[in-house]
């Protein structure tokens, strides 16, 4: 077990670098498409049954890009389809989950000053909300809802900030946030899988069998990629803001996340109106500047359970292991030593306002719950404490090393 939670953190490490590498990859491909099918030009000379054109100069070439609105009369010898950097992400992030979130839900997962939650409840939850999620979603796009296009999108957003507030009073903070991400990622990539590629697939057949394809086809996939290009940039904030206790260690953190997706629909409304006439809306800019403002405003006040509260609570079995392990008394005296300073309610350290990341260090019940990232902050590692703010000596590392793998 020892040799297991240092082996655990690196596959952890290796997971979420490819889950970025990937995402790179989808995100840059989605806007890069968006943008180009916005800037389509009209040219009397085109092929038939072409849409547009566009010429673009890059990497010290030109390049032609002519849109069909259905297809061409026939099939291009060759055709790359745009589907696996979507999969790569969602397959990565959902590894990614599985590892911190369930196997790690202990920690990371269940907040037991909300519910009073079994491992086991906490991940059917979890995996749970994101399967019924995108199948109530797919049942409204599939319903006269998709015929006006704008009201599916205002309905969308309620579905999201009830999502928002609902996970907020089961999970973590951090976990409410990133699930509310994996919620909104798993309905983009269900977009490409369920819809988006199977209508395509049904277009290329009609080509290569000799019909004439169905326009209603490339309609339903527009719809699914508008949801997609609006759903992006909430996305990428919400998989950041584990970083950040003030996006959700705070009493609001579910109206935080809810106006995070309104603030990606007015950058994204300025980048797709720049891209279609030449110039964006400059108030867009206006209003997310006054978006974020109300954010930071709101992140001001904190949740979290107070001192007296941690102290009082009975211990979770994962706390009580590790509250119980040998070594834990000379474990605890050497964190609390050298770490509450900073990871406090109230922060003693000057001008430390939150403890960083909102880890808490001053109980035992505060202690034993972050045994592991302890053992590996301050044990195995030197990365805690900071060495410009105290040195903790190497006895007090070796108590914490000793300590945790009593425990586990």
């Amino acid at each position: 077990m020892y040799d297991l939670a240092i082996i655990w953190d690196w596959i952890a490490f290796s997971v979420r670098w490819l889950h970025i590498i990937t995402a790179m990859a989808w995100i840059g491909a989605s806007f890069y498409f968006v943008a180009l099918d916005l800037m389509l030009k009209p040219n009397p000379n085109l092929p038939d049954g072409a849409h547009g054109e566009e010429w673009e100069v890059h990497g010290g070439g030109f390049y032609h890009t002519v849109k069909y609105m259905v297809a061409p009369a026939e099939m291009p010898a060759h055709l790359t389809w745009h589907k696996w950097q979507s999969y790569s992400t969602w397959l990565s992030g959902a590894a990614l989950l599985m590892i911190i979130y369930w196997v790690g839900g202990e920690l990371f997962l269940i907040d037991p000053t909300k519910a009073d939650l079994a491992l086991w409840q906490a991940i059917l939850i979890s995996g749970g909300s994101l399967t019924l999620g995108w199948i109530a979603y797919d049942a409204l796009c599939k319903s006269r809802l998709g015929e006006t296009p704008t009201l599916l999108m205002l309905l969308l957003f309620v579905i999201l900030v009830a999502m928002s507030w609902g996970y907020n009073q089961i999970f973590t903070g951090r976990a409410a946030l990133l699930h509310l991400g994996a919620f909104t990622a798993t309905i983009m990539t269900a977009n490409v899988f369920f819809q988006i590629m199977p209508n395509q697939r049904i277009v290329v057949k009609d080509l290569q069998e000799g019909r004439t394809p169905d326009a209603k086809y490339g309609k339903i996939a527009k719809l699914r990629s508008t949801h997609n290009n609006y759903l992006t940039l909430p996305v990428v904030f919400l998989m950041l803001s584990n970083h950040y206790p003030l996006a959700f260690a705070t009493e609001y953190a579910w109206i935080i996340a809810s106006l995070i997706f309104l603030t990606g629909v007015t950058i994204r409304h300025y980048f797709n109106t720049l891209h279609r006439t030449g110039t964006g809306p400059h108030w867009t800019w206006a209003v997310t500047v006054i978006i974020m403002l109300l954010i930071a405003w709101l992140s001001v006040a904190p949740a979290m359970d107070s001192y007296e509260e941690s102290q009082s609570r009975a211990l979770t079995p994962y706390e009580q292991k590790f509250a119980s392990a040998e070594g834990f008394a000379e474990a605890y005296d050497s964190v609390v030593g050298n770490c509450s300073m900073c990871h406090a309610r109230e922060p003693v350290w000057e001008g430390l306002h939150w403890a960083p990341k909102g880890v808490f260090l001053e109980t035992e019940a505060d202690v034993a719950r972050h045994a592991q990232q302890v053992f590996l902050q301050a044990g195995v590692s030197h990365a805690m404490p900071p060495p410009n703010a105290i040195e903790m000596d190497a006895a007090a590392r070796r108590a914490i090393v000793a300590w945790y793998r009593a425990g586990s």
